[in-house]
């Protein structure tokens, strides 16, 4: 019959055991290993520098937290002095040799040590929880980077399943065409769908090319080593609810880290006020005066304090004020968004979900019953080229718009998670 070829081209195309990931992936891209998404997370754990960067700031943060917890803000101060003393006296009278010494140390009078505590004791706090917020952020930033690999390895697959399609189709048509069974016109078409699908193929190949750099940007790999993802792409159940993520949300490391910055911004503010008011500085002196004959020993305690006339650190507490309207400012927004950004995400990742499900549950079974129905249109010569190129077509934007949509299922789910601070693991 005349369309029995391209018939049986259609029903290799709309059969339903056609899955996304069962055949090898044919892709000019250098081979390189084969990751899970917990192995990918473990290395861009191990190697990112944004978060190397990050943990290298808590050293610095602990050593003025340490500073802040000694016991005086600064080191005693100890000094010597000697002198030799001549006087008028008979020649061959001995010289006199005096000396002096003594330790002086400077005072906080004004509650600067617990303010300048409170203040270093915060901003570590803070310190720790922007690197627990970029951990996740880096999470996040991995499993969409991953979910994408995944998604392209399924778009490549589906790309060279067609243009298999196409191509026999097209050889078909041209062997009929030169018997006189099909028109110029036929072969043409199909010659323009089968270099459609191969264009189609290069593109989804070039797309995944850099997809797999940019997730060995991500892992810090070498430029030579392309990885490739490993898994299913596939709906997987959620472990929280809305409620759950919104009260997560409010207590994320994010949040804490901001409001770790303005307490310590408020303490930096006191303690710049505080130190308005001048240090007492104490010292005690010892020394040996006077002739061998009558020599003295000298016990002096000193008291001085500087006079507050002209300077009154009004840069610093300027400095301070505006630190701390940053600090509240972020806070509150971030407080304010938060929130909103976990019910918009919410919102589209439900959305995605139904939109997958219909796809998997009512695009999938109409497109096995088109098969059925294709093929007994052949039986009985109602069916032809154009019918069966709609019928191709169909099935094969139908399984493309599966692997968008769950792609943008998992990169949505991933956003939302470090959004909302959510601290389940993959």
């Amino acid at each position: 019959m005349r369309y029995k070829t391209l018939a049986l081209a259609a029903a290799l195309c709309l059969a339903p055991g056609w899955t996304l990931a069962q055949e090898a992936m044919p892709t000019t891209a250098a081979a390189g290993r084969s990751l899970t998404l917990q192995e990918a997370l473990a290395l861009a754990q191990a190697g990112n520098p944004v978060l190397r960067a990050r943990q290298a700031q808590l050293a610095a943060a602990e050593g003025q937290a340490s500073d802040a917890a000694a016991l005086l803000a600064s080191n005693p101060q100890v000094w010597t002095e000697r002198t030799r003393r001549r006087v008028s006296a008979p020649p061959g009278a001995p010289r006199q040799k005096e000396w002096t010494a003594g330790i002086e140390q400077s005072l906080e009078i004004a509650g600067q040590r617990r303010h300048r505590r409170e203040a270093t004791q915060e901003a570590l706090a803070a310190v720790r929880l922007e690197i627990d917020d970029a951990s996740r952020q880096l999470r996040a930033e991995v499993s969409q980077r991953f979910y994408r690999v995944l998604a392209l390895q399924r778009r490549v697959e589906v790309e060279a399943q067609a243009l298999r399609l196409f191509e026999d189709t097209a050889r078909a048509i041209e062997r009929r065409r030169a018997s006189g069974e099909d028109t110029r016109l036929d072969a043409n078409v199909a010659v323009v769908e089968a270099e459609r699908a191969r264009n189609s193929l290069g593109g989804i190949q070039e797309q995944l090319l850099q997809a797999r750099a940019d997730l060995a940007a991500g892992l810090q790999l070498d430029a030579a080593e392309l990885p490739q993802a490993a898994g299913e792409l596939q709906l997987t159940p959620l472990a929280y609810t809305r409620d759950e993520l919104l009260q997560a949300a409010l207590s994320q490391p994010r949040l804490q880290a901001l409001q770790a910055r303005e307490q310590s911004a408020q303490a930096r503010l006191r303690l710049e006020r505080a130190a308005r008011y001048p240090d007492v500085t104490v010292g005690v002196n010892v020394g040996r005066e006077g002739p061998l004959d009558a020599r003295e020993r000298l016990t002096t305690v000193t008291l001085s304090v500087p006079l507050p006339l002209f300077k009154h650190n009004a840069a610093g507490i300027g400095q301070a004020s505006t630190e701390l309207a940053q600090a509240q400012v972020e806070r509150r927004a971030a407080e304010r968004d938060a929130p909103a950004q976990v019910q918009a995400l919410w919102s589209r990742l439900q959305s995605l979900q139904l939109r997958v499900e219909r796809l998997q549950r009512l695009v999938l079974p109409t497109l096995a019953d088109n098969e059925r129905l294709a093929l007994r249109s052949r039986e009985v010569g109602q069916i032809g080229l154009l019918e069966l190129l709609v019928t191709s077509r169909q099935s094969l934007d139908a399984r493309r718009d599966l692997i968008d949509a769950l792609l943008d299922y998992h990169a949505t789910r991933a956003e939302l998670e470090a959004t909302a601070g959510w601290t389940s693991q993959p």
